[in-house]
């Protein structure tokens, strides 16, 4: 090992691994000097993580129900994902897309026989896999010849991702006006008001972008109509319907995509978060001829889809199938519903929002960064997206005695 890992890492003698050596001041000291300021970090480094638990530099456990924002889905270091990793990572970890590799292959047949669409581009994140979605529905749009037909329908309250396209669509001023101006030829609509979606989609409408369930706005569901409005508009005026699973997919709502709950099927979805089991991958997924719109030099990224992300991406899917961890999903989501509307609660929680294991907590007080706070004090990792939800993105491994002990500490702290 170099100089500066050996600062990291040394040899347990016990065990014969690798293990984590954290001088925490220190971290946070090169933190706070090297880092840009961007992201507001809770207490503590982390240093280990297993199932749906991690450890921090000095031995506390926490139970996390935020998985690293929906990354971790099969919860952290699986095994079958370490392996993957492990044995691709000795075997070939990069070779640039002018070139075939066989995980990225048979991850791209696998995502296509487990969905409805029909082509898959890879990419890095969430905002690269909606920015290859826009792209696609800009090009799409220029067919016939028409100039006009490049407006992007979003919804207020959506987040979509930080690139200059994706946050232009994320309907939230707070995200945009740092950067102002944004991206021209997109139009916001409230979610789950049909007469908005109708008069903002028109022929010159090149797409609607929607997630079936938001995710950073609040946990709240688009509705079954509204849904299936958007398709009836984006086929009326030729648009191209794409939905956003980035936090919504891979199993997370009970079913492989949150669309399948609502039996409306898009022309482009977009996924990555629980992809690749806590490695970064992005996927933007096509069908009909929005699955053939890009052509050789239109589109391309140097890491995307390489062997190392994509045979973690393979491993993730087959715990997904082998565990029957959707099943899971839904059970468990059903069971943390059940054990928040306890009598204990009433007065506390007005609303319990969202579908499987990607809920909203609504509560009473606009205290949800306390509630952050004090729960993180006792050993349990959530979020808070806005002054009143608390957001619960547990991986999909998670147990009924895993939804006590979290009940009984938002109990405490709520």
């Amino acid at each position: 090992m170099t100089a500066m890992t050996q600062t990291l890492y040394t040899m347990d003698t016990q065990t014969g691994r690798i293990a984590p050596v954290v001088d925490a001041a220190e971290v946070k000291s090169w933190d706070d000097d090297f880092v840009m300021g961007t992201y507001v970090r809770q207490p503590g480094v982390f240093v280990r993580g297993e199932g749906a638990r991690i450890w921090d530099d000095s031995g506390k456990e926490y139970l996390d129900f935020l998985g690293g924002i929906a990354v971790n889905g099969v919860g952290h270091c699986h095994p079958r994902v370490v392996k993957a990793l492990q044995d691709q990572a000795a075997t070939l970890m990069h070779m640039s897309n002018l070139f075939l590799t066989a995980p990225q292959a048979a991850l791209a047949k696998k995502l296509i026989e487990i969905s409805d669409m029909e082509r898959v581009f890879f990419c890095n994140s969430g905002a690269e896999a909606n920015e290859a979605a826009i792209k696609i529905a800009r090009k799409n749009g220029k067919v016939g010849g028409s100039e006009t037909k490049f407006q992007i329908v979003t919804a207020h309250r959506s987040f979509h991702g930080r690139t200059m396209a994706t946050v232009t669509a994320t309907a939230q001023p707070k995200y945009q006006a740092p950067f102002a101006p944004m991206v021209p030829g997109f139009n916001y609509v409230p979610l789950n008001d049909i007469d908005a979606l109708t008069a903002a989609v028109s022929d010159d409408t090149c797409a609607v972008l929607l997630e079936p369930i938001q995710g950073e706005g609040g946990v709240y569901a688009a509705d079954q109509a509204y849904l299936e409005k958007a398709r009836e508009l984006c086929d009326k005026h030729g648009a191209l319907l794409i939905f956003d699973e980035v936090q919504t997919g891979m199993g997370r709502t009970g079913k492989w995509w949150a669309y399948e709950n609502y039996g409306v099927v898009p022309d482009i979805m977009t996924l990555a978060k629980s992809l690749g089991g806590g490695v970064p991958i992005g996927a933007c997924l096509a069908r009909g001829a929005a699955a053939t719109t890009l052509v050789p030099g239109d589109h391309g990224s140097t890491f995307a889809g390489g062997p190392l992300m994509t045979a973690a991406a393979l491993a993730t899917i087959e715990a997904i199938e082998e565990e029957h961890l959707m099943a899971n999903a839904h059970a468990m989501g059903a069971y943390i519903k059940h054990r928040l509307e306890e009598p204990r609660f009433a007065g506390k929680i007005e609303e319990i929002r969202g579908m499987g294991l990607i809920l909203g907590v609504e509560l009473a007080e606009p205290n949800a960064r306390k509630v952050l706070t004090a729960a993180f004090d006792r050993g349990l990792i959530v979020n808070a997206v806005g002054d009143r939800t608390i957001r619960l993105l547990p991986p999909l491994i998670i147990t009924r005695e895993d939804v006590d002990k979290a009940v009984d500490i938002l109990a405490e702290v709520i």
